[in-house]
């Protein structure tokens, strides 16, 4: 075991059980899906739920359902008159993010829209307390915008992927079309004075946004 894997088990034992039915969870997305690396997981997961604790937000808004993983981790904290309303573009994911979404203890406070988030969540009118970034990485400035003006002020946004592996700050990214929009992104918001943000390094990098 390498000192990275040692010092992430520690942390691990030291935060909140993921609980068996996000663990089964987890394990059927790297069984099954393709990618499986991109569900969120223990430590992402308790952070969210954590996140959510804090905030108290009446909606959330979550671009990129995908496994289901991350809205349930949501929902497990949100009062029972909230709603976390995901919304995944791959109709590939339905099946299976609906049938986890539908069985988890939290599924009365999940709206789950197959579609386009950029185009469907301005339409539906709502405002959001919260928003979970974690859509296609190449449209991450264009989905700022968006998620920006969906979300009230004092609200809350959390953008995954940031570092994008470190690819970041590699020059042999330098042509890769995610890594420049995921450059775009955080070059956009470092300079926004309508927000405050800070990078957390954990994972593949994830932002925390406040709205001013």
């Amino acid at each position: 075991m390498t000192d990275d894997e040692r010092l992430e088990r520690y942390v691990l034992e030291h935060s909140d059980a993921e609980g068996e039915y996000l663990h089964r969870l987890w394990r059927a997305s790297y069984r099954y899906l393709v990618n499986g690396r991109m569900v969120s997981g223990h430590l992402q997961g308790r952070l969210l739920r954590m996140l959510v604790h804090m905030i108290r937000p009446k909606a959330i808004l979550e671009i990129g359902t995908y496994s289901g993983y991350s809205a349930i981790c949501m929902a497990e904290a949100l009062d029972d008159d909230a709603r976390v309303y995901t919304y995944e573009v791959n109709d590939e994911m339905e099946d299976f993010a609906r049938y986890w979404i539908d069985h988890s203890p939290a599924a009365h406070r999940i709206v789950m829209t197959i579609g386009d988030a950029m185009v469907l969540a301005p339409k539906s009118g709502r405002v959001y307390d919260m928003v979970f970034m974690d859509g296609d990485k190449r449209t991450y400035p264009e989905m700022y915008e968006m998620a920006l003006g969906v979300l009230r002020d004092g609200g809350f946004m959390v953008v995954d992927n940031t570092l994008w592996d470190g690819h970041v700050t590699d020059s042999a990214y330098d042509h890769d079309a995610q890594t420049c929009a995921i450059r775009r992104f955080n070059d956009l918001v470092a300079a926004d004075d309508r927000v405050e943000k800070v990078i957390l390094p954990l994972r593949d990098g994830l932002t925390l946004i406040r709205k001013k």
